[in-house]
């Protein structure tokens, strides 16, 4: 908490915000392996007096993919966050829906990720319409790129222009994006 404080007025000196993460996401990402732990009120509440802007907690969320037996978000948990911390910013890191047309895109045209799953888009709403501002969905985004250049690629196999490829790759991204913001996190026109 005393580093978190630190980096809090450094930050804020600096015109910067400070998210931190309570609890520990399930998964890996980076080479660090979480447990899943869900984030202890006590902990959240002490590290939200520290300053911070957005508090990342631990919900059942889990980076990469989720395992078959992922028994899904504790939105009971969430409940007990956000009233512990009311009106606060609450962040989901590893809160990828895994697409499933984006993962049999990607096993069609060469990948081998049988059984990718991840937070059903229906939970990420009800999430959207409690506390959580920011969900954090980088598998998502990794998924629509890679799905549609091994389709581009394994459709045009003598393309090597790096320009052909990338186009219906951010095409792609754009259109997950979007219904992301219209469809699951209810956010169209707002700030």
């Amino acid at each position: 908490l005393e580093k978190a404080a630190k980096v809090v007025e450094f930050a804020h000196a600096n015109g910067v915000s400070v998210e931190a993460e309570v609890g520990t996401i399930g998964g890996e990402e980076d080479g660090i392996i979480g447990d899943g732990e869900l984030a202890p009120i006590e902990d959240a509440k002490a590290m939200v007096a520290t300053g911070i802007d957005f508090l990342a907690a631990g919900i059942g969320n889990i980076h990469g993919p989720y395992p078959e037996n992922w028994s899904g978000l504790h939105l009971d948990h969430l409940q007990k966050l956000t009233e512990a911390v009311p009106n606060f910013p609450i962040v989901l890191h590893g809160a990828s829906s895994v697409l499933p047309e984006f993962v049999a895109k990607c096993n069609e045209f060469g990948g081998n990720i049988p059984g990718a799953q991840g937070v059903p888009e229906e939970m990420l709403r009800k999430a959207a319409q409690m506390a959580v501002c920011k969900i954090n969905i980088d598998t998502d985004l990794r998924l629509a790129m890679t799905a549609s250049v091994r389709e581009y690629l394994a459709q045009n196999p003598s393309e090597f222009d790096p320009r052909k490829y990338l186009g219906p790759a951010r095409d792609a991204i754009k259109g997950m994006v979007a219904h992301k913001i219209k469809n699951v996190l209810g956010s169209s026109n707002k700030l």
